[in-house]
């Protein structure tokens, strides 16, 4: 895997939103038995992007970001 971290404050709101709204709403991410908001899960997002427990990560190889925790794996190797 080809990938980097993007700092989040770097990309325009535009962009960050859409980041973070297409990973909130990918196919598998919904767990447990209460719904909770579109809007409430981009916040959660956010705060933990703004908070550093969570960074965004684009693969280069496949053109995709995601958003990974900080104490990832990936990342740590990343920073290494």
């Amino acid at each position: 895997m080809n990938a980097v971290k993007i700092p989040y404050d770097q990309l325009s709101l535009k962009a960050l939103h859409g980041v973070v709204e297409e990973f909130v709403t990918r196919d598998g991410t919904d767990y447990g038995e209460v719904e909770v908001p579109l809007g409430s899960k981009i916040a959660q997002v956010l705060a933990q992007l703004r908070s550093g427990k969570a960074v965004i990560v684009f693969d280069q190889e496949t053109d995709s970001a995601t958003i990974l925790r900080s104490d990832d794996p990936l990342v740590k190797a990343l920073e290494g």
